[in-house]
């Protein structure tokens, strides 16, 4: 059997104007992953036959087993069986059976059923059918040529239960899937993606089973780690061996894998040394706060926070004294200093972080967009201060201060452990 080389195709504009997020080619590639099938191509097509029969022809040309989700509705824009089916050249059919089915599923949901659902209908020849028993239209299994097409709504649950209950089946009678690929995603903090790619190029430039793909997103990287292998057991020996070379060269910035987020493993350090937080925050608006009481569980440990935007908030809420700010500005280590301290006595917090600084797109008291003072502090023996110039636009830039008050909770957070 030839090596399968699978393709995924989200149909429909919405996707293209980005009114829905393609979710649909990330879940199938991973499940398809876990079964051994390597995924090559993902397209997105809008609703027009022309690029569509385009989409299906590319596809046939380079993949043999090709994903198909969405246009299988009842409108005129939904395309997928009518150019599939002219693609392969194979007629269409209304087939009685799902017609009942059709009857059925609105008569029990007290509903007049409309002409135009009769389209979902309409079968391709040859077809083999995919039940779906969470909506209206059926999936199909299209052979053609040496392509397998699989067509399959756009609606995520239609579309998981097809796969679940009889795509994978027959996968697994259809083809010879042996191997199982196994990815793991080790996340990191505090260190750069270019400094992170020297500290281990030698392990990136010798990869072959498993793979090593470096990930960058605002703040932090992450190494994407993936094996081929029999089992799922010997994938996962693979893909330690490389974890393990990864913690003896840059093992101090780990902070954990997979879908694990830094407030998640913040919020989790807090609870295991029973501490509690506060914060203080200017540019940041509440975002740090927002952050922390995304994670379930984190009312345990995060007391709240004091969103002093103006002068006078941070004065008569929090307490900052109004020489200091008269004397060193907003957007100093001196007041930066005194929220910490403040919201901590405020609030009765074992530890507090606080914010200070430009998120722009103008200047403030002499100092650029960017510049921004973050403290962590325990007492005024015991804190941490410092300034910094993030250049970007202003909401990232105020990602960047929580991202890096994160960062320094986890580092304080693991040294209370040594």
């Amino acid at each position: 059997m030839a090596q399968l080389k699978a393709e995924i195709i989200g149909v429909g504009t919405e996707l293209l104007l980005g009114q829905i997020a393609n979710t649909n080619a990330q879940w199938i590639s991973e499940v398809l992953a876990n079964q051994g099938i390597s995924v090559y191509y993902h397209q997105v097509v809008g609703d027009n036959e022309k690029r569509l029969f385009d989409t299906f022809s590319l596809a046939a040309n380079r993949s043999n087993l090709v994903f198909v989700t969405g246009g299988l509705g009842p409108t005129d824009d939904d395309l997928t069986r009518d150019v599939l089916s002219d693609f392969t050249g194979k007629t269409l059919y209304q087939d009685a059976h799902v017609v009942e089915q059709l009857e059925v599923f609105f008569k029990k949901r007290g509903r007049g059923m409309s002409l135009n659902n009769m389209k979902q209908a309409n079968v391709i020849e040859g077809a083999t059918l995919i039940p779906n028993e969470a909506g209206t239209a059926p999936g199909m299994i299209v052979r053609h040529q040496q392509t397998t097409f699989i067509i399959m709504p756009g609606v995520p649950n239609e579309m998981k239960k097809m796969m679940e209950d009889t795509v994978l089946p027959y996968l697994r009678e259809t083809f010879d899937l042996e191997d199982v690929i196994l990815s793991k995603m080790i996340r990191f903090i505090g260190i750069g993606e270019s400094q992170l790619e020297m500290e281990v190029k030698d392990l990136i430039d010798a990869q072959t089973n498993p793979t090593i793909a470096p990930l960058a997103s605002d703040g932090e990287v992450a190494l994407r780690i993936t094996a081929k292998a029999k089992t799922a057991h010997k994938a996962q020996q693979l893909n330690k061996q490389i974890e393990d070379a990864l913690y003896l060269r840059v093992g101090q910035y780990i902070y954990g894998y997979n879908q694990e987020t830094i407030a998640e493993i913040v919020v989790q350090g807090l609870k295991d040394q029973e501490l509690t937080l506060s914060a203080a925050e200017s540019l940041t608006g509440g975002k740090f706060s927002d952050a922390m009481i995304s994670v379930p569980g984190a009312s345990h440990v995060f007391k709240g926070g004091v969103v002093s935007y103006s002068n006078n908030v941070k004065i008569e809420a929090l307490g900052v004294k109004k020489e200091t700010i008269m004397q060193h500005g907003a957007v100093s280590e001196q007041t930066a200093l005194e929220m910490a301290r403040q919201v901590k006595h405020l609030l009765n917090t074992d530890v507090s972080v606080s914010f200070t600084g430009v998120a722009g797109p103008d200047h403030l008291e002499g100092h650029a967009p960017g510049t921004v003072y973050i403290c962590l502090y325990q007492s005024d023996e015991h804190y941490r201060l410092e300034k910094f110039e993030f250049v970007n636009h202003r909401e990232l830039i105020r990602a960047r201060a929580v991202k890096k008050a994160l960062e320094w909770l986890h580092i304080f957070l693991q040294s209370n452990n040594t």
